[in-house]
């Protein structure tokens, strides 16, 4: 919690649980339900991560829990009613606006540098169609806008983002991703620009023209072939000069 002018004041309740670590040996699993406000967008947030994975988010404007993955049970509807949640936001954006008014000028504002990375969701072939993976690491405040680029022009079609993501380090994780089919010379990139200060983070993928498995079983054949022929060849060699040998 920092602020600088009273400009990114941010309030966070989390809930965390350690599971399985005082039984056995195995690592302990974290549960942690996250609820942040703050003066930029969004200014409500609300998440329900198991570890580094999130399972539900809270749609303030829809008023509704909302699964991650679709194949998520629906959320329980007598647990957190949207009511209850609504007025925890309340509360939260009224604590926020206190300490914003006791912090201004007292204490530094807390950042975060993010960390951005681009990957292909199936091993790439040129060509053919795949899903880009942008992930974004230690965010914080959790206010950034992800944006892709092929070639430097923006690309938005198809591009879709998750909801911040709470870490055990207290910042947020967020994921983007963008259809496409690749093709030679295609450079493709993954802009991270930080609400408030606009700077911005880079990453960038070029695919790479995989040798494709038939050609490469060819090629190994062909090596072990040549190889056997020339071990073959090296034998009869070893034997003309043993013979030799002996006769002299």
């Amino acid at each position: 919690m920092g602020a600088a002018g009273g400009s990114a004041v941010l309030a966070a309740a989390l809930l965390g649980a350690a599971l399985g670590a005082a039984v056995t040996d195995e690592p302990a699993h974290t549960l942690a339900e996250v609820l942040f406000c703050q003066p930029g967008a969004p200014s409500l947030g609300l998440a329900l991560a198991f570890d580094a994975d999130q399972l539900f988010w809270f749609d303030f404007p829809m008023s509704r829990w909302t699964p991650r993955l679709p194949d998520l049970p629906p959320w329980p509807p007598a647990l957190e009613t949207p009511s209850q949640l609504l007025r925890d936001a309340t509360f939260c954006q009224n604590l926020r606006r206190s300490l914003t008014a006791l912090a201004t000028g007292e204490m530094p504002e807390s950042k975060g540098v993010p960390v951005a990375a681009v990957f292909p969701q199936h091993p790439p072939v040129l060509g053919e169609p795949n899903t880009l993976v942008c992930l974004v690491e230690n965010i914080f405040p959790p206010a950034v806008d992800i944006s892709w680029r092929l070639d430097g022009v923006p690309v938005t079609r198809g591009a879709t983002h998750t909801h911040y993501t709470p870490t055990a380090d207290l910042a947020f994780v967020r994921f983007s991703y963008l259809p496409v089919t690749p093709a030679a010379g295609d450079v493709y990139s993954c802009v991270v620009t930080r609400e408030g200060d606009n700077s911005s983070i880079i990453a960038y993928w070029v695919p790479q023209d995989p040798v494709a498995a038939e050609e490469l079983e060819t090629a190994l054949c062909g090596a072990a072939m040549a190889l056997g022929l020339l071990l073959g060849l090296l034998g009869v060699a070893m034997m003309v000069v043993t013979q030799r040998g002996k006769q002299g």
